[in-house]
């Protein structure tokens, strides 16, 4: 339902009465010093009512833009991106109006409206200028599980892992790529990782993630590729248990391959796949065939934490040279950006990987801000990746 914005009305004081307000006024006036002083509080008073009056007190918050007379129109789970924050009723507010979470949409307004997210703090680095094309991209999806979208390779040739990667174009300096998980769950982290790093890094995304195809989309708005993260059997399974699609290593090809798929379909608009834990299942050469066979019919790549440093599959691949925040602590985390730098110029590249703690989020922001100075080219995961 649409419904009109409250009014807010500045409440003045009251006027002093009778002769005591004649007394104020021939002190005022009779005192040059009290009359400037009056006069210069009746200016800044006014400045404020009409600063008041004219600011747009939700600039720089985070947004997305609907056409009124189609909202389907609008990106799936844009709804959930923007509101998880938010459980119950609380209002999404819309370009002077409000649309009530759940709500019936009443008489169908024309043009668009810009969809805000009360409460949130201005972001400090938009990077919408640098916005990657919207999702899915002609050509590159067909009907999976329940009618959900699967990647796969476009007829002129045109893979998902190309089409959907960033744009990357080589200085000369050694490169430096960082992928941070697990995002899409915590709704204050992913807001914080999307607007606050620079939009080279690459961000990996939970498939289990209510809202997942708001989160990425609002992800590549802001000029970040992204994964979707595969979970996957790890050594101390079930105790770890990465949930009910977890790829196990002794399924057979058809239960691994149709897990898997179901990880695919639960989005458009990534690159490739990344592994969540997995330390069995990438061990597992049968499992690990499957796996890249179904990646390699999908034309997507494959990068992991380090884990599956020697596997290949025909397919894009890149692993981690090192996971930043195993240990978390600000001194350990700026360590192991050092290490990177270091390998960078050893090898011309390197990749990192990381989660979404706040505190790697933090670091990596104040890292890249002077890398360009220390001589290196912060580059998205994707172009560091080789077909192998």
């Amino acid at each position: 339902m649409f419904a009109k914005r409250s009014t807010f009305v500045i409440p003045t004081a009251p006027e002093p009465s009778g002769g005591r307000a004649r007394e104020i006024a021939a002190l005022v006036l009779g005192n040059p010093a009290l009359s400037a002083a009056a006069a210069g509080g009746l200016f800044l008073l006014c400045a404020l009512v009409l600063i008041l009056a004219a600011a747009n007190p939700k600039a720089g918050l985070p947004h997305i833009r609907i056409h009124l007379a189609d909202p389907s129109a609008a990106p799936p789970g844009w709804r959930e991106a923007l509101t998880a924050e938010m459980p119950g009723a609380a209002p999404v507010s819309v370009s002077g109006l409000e649309l009530l979470p759940g709500g019936a949409a009443g008489d169908q307004p024309q043009g668009q409206a810009v969809i805000t997210l009360p409460g949130a703090e201005p972001a400090p680095g938009d990077h919408a200028g640098q916005a990657l094309p919207a999702a899915p991209i002609t050509g590159l999806t067909e009907p999976g599980p329940g009618g959900a979208l699967l990647p796969i390779i476009a007829q002129d040739g045109r893979t998902p892992a190309q089409a959907y990667a960033r744009p990357f174009h080589s200085n000369g300096k050694p490169k430096i790529a960082l992928v941070i998980g697990g995002l899409g769950l915590n709704s204050k982290t992913t807001r914080q990782a999307i607007e606050q790093l620079p939009p080279e890094v690459t961000l990996s995304f939970v498939p289990y993630s209510e809202g997942l195809q708001g989160w990425i989309d609002l992800a590549r708005a802001n000029g970040h590729e992204v994964l979707i993260e595969a979970p996957m059997e790890p050594n101390d399974y079930p105790d770890n248990d990465p949930g009910p699609y977890t790829l196990m290593a002794q399924g057979r090809t058809a239960e691994t391959i149709e897990k898997l798929d179901w990880v695919l379909s639960r989005a458009t608009g990534y690159f490739g796949v990344t592994n969540y834990l997995g330390s069995k299942f990438l061990n597992s050469d049968q499992a690990m065939t499957a796996f890249t066979g179904d990646l390699h019919q999908r034309g997507l790549a494959f990068i992991d934490d380090g884990t599956a440093v020697k596997r290949g599959g025909g397919i894009p691949r890149a692993s981690a040279d090192a996971v930043i925040d195993d240990q978390l602590a600000g001194d350990a985390i700026d360590k192991q950006l050092i290490l990177l730098e270091a390998d960078a110029t050893r090898n011309g590249q390197a990749l990192g990987s990381g989660f979404a703690y706040p505190l790697t989020l933090d670091q990596v922001a104040r890292w890249a801000t002077t890398l360009a100075q220390r001589g290196y080219q912060l580059a998205p995961a994707s172009a560091v990746t080789m077909r192998r």
